[in-house]
């Protein structure tokens, strides 16, 4: 049976904490302060403008000037989002292999359209996407279902047919509520307060090489194969 493999982006599929980081980094510099080190930053790239603006300037949503940085931060990383980004190593053999199996993959992200775009034109995956979900596609975006239910629907692929890869709580929460088993990528940004085994994930990979063992074990028809 064909699956459909849908995965998260930001540091599942693509390792986009630098240019986030840089973004984080020049909205200190513009208010005097030395930039962070990349290791402080990395953790949170995966939590977009909120996270990064927290431990980059300490700002939380209800501080008053919170929009006018985030909106700084949208427009430097809107501008620099392709210097230092970069599939992680073995992805692009990983989709490869993917539709060698007869299988399609596609991705479904919390990023907005227009910061999405041009990163995965970049990398080369617009063409063989079957599918490309946004954080401004659907009515929600994750933990909500919404997505991945969009995705499916997008793909022409029941939601029994197809399994979600992140590297966060909310990717598995939010497959669990679309229906579909969700493998925990345990790699990218996680920091060490993050227990994966908590997230209560169907399997995990702890390194992009490990993500199509994770990936099989869950598929549609794993369990009756190995029975």
């Amino acid at each position: 049976m064909s699956a459909l493999i849908l995965f998260d982006f930001d540091g599942t599929l693509a390792d986009t904490a630098p240019d986030l980081a840089g973004a984080a980094n020049r909205q200190r510099v513009r208010r005097g302060l030395e930039p962070m080190p990349y290791e402080l930053l990395r953790p949170v790239a995966s939590q977009g403008a909120r996270g990064l603006l927290r431990v980059a300037l300490g700002m939380l949503p209800d501080h008053p000037e919170f929009e006018a940085a985030r909106a700084e931060f949208l427009e430097d990383y809107a501008a620099s989002s392709t210097v230092e980004t970069r599939l992680f190593p073995g992805i692009r053999e990983l989709l490869n292999d993917i539709r060698a199996r007869g299988h399609a993959w596609g991705i479904v992200t919390n990023k907005v359209t227009r910061l999405t775009l041009p990163i995965v034109e970049f990398l080369g995956l617009t063409d063989e996407a079957a599918t490309l979900v946004c954080g401004d596609t659907a009515p929600r975006a994750k933990p909500y279902p919404d997505p991945l239910l969009h995705a499916a629907r997008d793909a022409g692929y029941a939601t029994g047919q197809c399994v979600y890869v992140g590297d966060d709580l909310r990717d598995v929460q939010a497959a669990h509520a679309a229906g579909m088993p969700a493998v925990a990528a345990a790699y990218g940004y996680l920091g060490g307060d993050h227990d994966v085994t908590l997230w209560e994930a169907d399997a995990r990979a702890d390194s992009p090489e490990a993500l199509w063992e994770a990936i099989e074990s869950v598929m549609p028809g794993a369990q009756a194969s190995t029975a």
